[in-house]
């Protein structure tokens, strides 16, 4: 081969090993990852957070105050106070109101979402866990762990509309819309489905082999619920007859899913540090399309429909305290000011 034609294929191979590099960066960076971080600081726990994607703030749960973030720039735009052993907050546009669940004081605190100044203080079940709004009924309703049922909250009114047990201890729940609410029961691997006007159970699944569900998201056009388990799986369930369709493996310690309708992608967010991501290839069929990198810790999140972006929380880790006879096997202490808001895009 001449110098020149040598020259000439090293320089198409060099061409052709470059646009290759680039293709696999471009197909990398197609998949989710964290785009960003914002420090939010501060100390203590957290749990839910709560996207209202109109008003474009993200509210986020946090020890004893409910943190306001602006959804598109990270930034801290606002604080309620007063909320001791937060868990999570609902959103009733219409009525211009929030409702923010208070484990530690088994309470409801109202505020109004254009001051964020507290309205009111309403009892509830003992410690209130999941809070969500119904449209249907136009109530607020709170998932009770101490007391295993949910209390109904009336918009309108912010009285207290009634009291159901559940049969077991609620972890989150979600509403078609159209007067059917469906909730976790974590401690019987179960779904109980009821009325939210007449305050009635209508039906309680199991989710086998899916165990001790945290998470719930739901799809409103196919009529499919995702309950994330703790023993690694996801149970998809058929709303109209409760059975099981499909199960899909996730990471561990999870604690919240999510459901995009436009994108057909249902998410785990899982304490190990890993976000799963399953796409809805028919109503029960799914696949794992990826598992994503996050931080330790960040098992709740919010999903943005407009976005389709995905936001948690966590923070650094120091040792665990010492055990006590209360606590015989206490969580790893959170270092103050590691407080982060993680979000994940494409």
């Amino acid at each position: 081969m001449s110098c020149k034609r040598r020259f000439a294929f090293l320089c198409l191979l060099f061409l052709c090993l470059n646009v290759a590099a680039l293709n696999a960066q471009t197909k990398t960076q197609a998949g989710y990852h964290v785009i960003n971080q914002y420090k939010l600081g501060g100390e203590g726990g957290w749990d839910y957070l709560t996207l209202d994607a109109k008003a474009r703030r993200v509210y986020v749960s946090h020890a004893t105050h409910v943190l306001v973030v602006d959804a598109d720039t990270g930034a801290v735009v606002g604080d309620i106070p007063d909320t001791p052993g937060v868990h999570g907050v609902a959103v009733a546009e219409e009525a211009g109101k929030g409702y923010v669940s208070c484990g530690r004081a088994s309470s409801v605190t109202v505020f109004d979402l254009k001051t964020l100044k507290t309205l009111k203080q309403i009892p509830v079940g003992k410690n209130p866990d999941a809070i969500i709004y119904d449209d249907a009924s136009k109530r607020v309703f709170t998932m009770n762990g101490g007391s295993s049922d949910t209390t109904a909250i009336d918009v309108k009114t912010d009285a207290v509309a009634g009291t159901l047990a559940l049969g077991g201890r609620p972890e989150f729940a979600v509403t078609d819309g159209q007067g059917k609410v469906f909730v976790n029961l974590e401690d019987k691997s179960a779904i109980v489905e009821f009325d939210p006007r007449r305050l009635a159970v209508e039906a309680t699944w199991p989710i086998a082999p899916a165990e001790e569900p945290s998470g719930l998201a739901f799809d409103r056009k196919h009529r499919r619920l995702f309950s994330v388990g703790s023993n690694k799986l996801m149970a998809v369930v058929n709303a109209e007859t409760g059975k099981v369709s499909a199960t899909v493996p996730i990471g561990s310690g999870v604690d919240a899913a999510g459901f995009d309708p436009e994108t057909g992608l249902v998410f785990s967010s899982n304490g190990e540090g890993t976000l799963t991501v399953v796409h809805e290839d028919s109503p029960d069929k799914y696949t794992v399309v990826e598992t994503v990198k996050t931080q330790r810790g960040a098992r709740t999140m919010a999903l943005d429909p407009k976005t389709h972006r995905v936001y948690l929380v966590t923070a650094e880790f120091g040792p665990p305290p010492p055990p006590t006879p209360e606590r015989p096997r206490p969580r790893p202490s959170i270092v103050p000011g590691t407080f982060t808001l993680l979000v994940v895009g494409r």
